[in-house]
């Protein structure tokens, strides 16, 4: 089972985490399974930015983002060459680090209660 690293991150996740992830599951789904809420304003449909995180290791083991994805990832706060929307990258086999970026481009952000 391949492990996601998640990067300290001060709102989401302070401390950083190790998350045994799913292959087939994408990151977002990962995340958000465990604990951290990421935003993802349009629900993991491919339709905004706010999902985005740098993969820092593992990037050459996910599949190639699609255009759309590409397109989207222009609008992303932070951008990288190793950049995903995590709603799309799909878990494989191998271990990933992933970072969060410290802000986003959604300037309302719904809390839970």
């Amino acid at each position: 089972m391949p492990v996601v690293t998640v990067l300290p991150h001060p709102e989401y996740c302070p401390q950083g985490v190790q998350i045994n992830a799913q292959p087939g599951a994408s990151i977002c789904e990962t995340l958000l399974e465990n604990g951290i809420t990421i935003e993802h304003a349009c629900e993991m449909s491919c339709a905004c930015s706010t999902c985005h995180v740098i993969v820092r290791q593992g990037y050459a083991s996910l599949a190639s983002p699609e255009e759309e994805e590409e397109d989207l990832l222009d609008q992303a706060w932070g951008l990288t060459p190793q950049s995903r929307l995590s709603c799309q990258a799909i878990v494989g086999r191998e271990d990933l680090i992933v970072e969060i970026p410290r802000y986003t481009i959604n300037h309302a952000k719904e809390k839970n209660a």
